[in-house]
């Protein structure tokens, strides 16, 4: 990302060295979830709700440690669930730290003050703080007072305690972008380093279980481009870590195919496919993910539970493949990642 210089230095040769192997499909950022426990019920979370059945069962360190390895993606995004209850996290964190990883460290921010003290600050790890509104929007959303002022404090002590610091904002049908502005504008004021956006999606989980509920907060894809195209003047002003051909796809101006094997998902069940979203099987191993899937009939206009998604985990992979495939694309990251 354009903050830091290491993980762009990093990513750059991994996928030099992936072009020059000849390699079709291979991973860019691993999405770790070691349990789907959380202190919080967010309108709209799936995973509380698909893996409801399994919410006290845990992956190991070493577990996790050896997806990490089989998997071989030079970013590693812990979440889940709240990643900050998992037992050990901060020597899993470390660990995947020391094998040369960057690492997003996403949580809701409840817990983050009171377990700062366990990590170490470092050019490789980055604490990823969900927030999706000011005060009261917010706490809506995710069900219970106070969760903002406790994200917020979480972010001041990681700040001043040397952490990169990072926020990822989703956007609903409800969502006001000039309140998503206000919003941002106070966290630059906090100190925070960089800003992850994304609209979110109607997904089975969700709608399966709050039908009425998602039919409320969720877009279509055309009204996904609506909010971003008025958002996107406001948006520019700020950090963005969305790389700006991601931005262009949001708000309708450019096509990106999915990409979604880029960003493979490791749970309680195994490697969840076809993607983060999406659940047809879980599998033993990461090859037998990649090898049984048919990426081809994924996507928009291809399967039509992927008709109105646009979110990062399946399109920021494909803008940066592009990037990587186009000299045009190339020199707008270059000019962004130096703005």
């Amino acid at each position: 990302m354009r903050f830091s210089w290491s993980l762009t230095r990093s990513m750059t040769g991994y996928l030099l060295k992936k072009r020059l192997s000849g390699a079709r499909k291979f991973p860019l950022v691993l999405m770790l979830e070691p349990l789907h426990a959380c202190n919080l019920s967010c309108a709209g979370c799936g995973r509380i709700r698909e893996y409801a059945e399994t919410a006290a069962d845990r992956l190991s360190i070493d577990e996790c440690l050896a997806s990490v390895d089989e998997c071989g993606a030079p970013v590693v995004s812990v979440c889940g669930g709240e990643p900050l209850i998992y037992p050990g996290i901060e020597e899993l964190v470390a660990r995947i730290v020391e094998r040369g990883k960057h690492v997003y460290l996403c949580t809701n921010g409840v817990l983050l003050e009171e377990k700062l003290g366990g990590f170490r600050p470092g050019n490789r790890l980055f604490v990823n703080v969900h927030l999706d509104a000011m005060e009261t929007h917010h706490d809506i959303m995710v069900g219970r007072r106070g969760v903002f002022a406790q994200a917020t404090a979480g972010i001041r002590a990681a700040k001043a305690a040397g952490f990169t610091v990072c926020t990822n904002t989703t956007f609903y049908r409800e969502t006001d972008v000039h309140e998503i502005a206000v919003l941002l504008d106070y966290l630059t004021q906090l100190g925070v380093d960089g800003f992850l956006v994304s609209p979110a999606y109607g997904y089975e989980a969700v709608e399966q279980s709050d039908p009425e509920g998602a039919e409320t907060i969720f877009m279509t894809r055309a009204e996904v481009e609506a909010k971003f195209r008025e958002a996107r003047p406001l948006l520019d002003r700020h950090r963005l870590m969305a790389s700006p051909i991601y931005l262009d796809f949001l708000c309708g101006r450019r096509a990106l195919p999915c990409a979604a094997w880029a960003n493979p998902t490791r749970n309680v069940r195994g490697w969840k496919g076809p993607c983060y979203l999406i659940t047809d099987a879980h599998y033993a191993t990461y090859r037998d993910l990649v090898e049984s899937t048919d990426w081809e009939r994924l996507g928009p206009g291809r399967d039509p539970r992927c008709e109105h998604c646009l979110v990062h985990c399946g399109f920021e992979p494909a803008a940066v493949l592009a990037a990587n495939r186009s000299v045009r694309d190339a020199i707008q990251m270059a000019f962004w990642q130096m703005a």
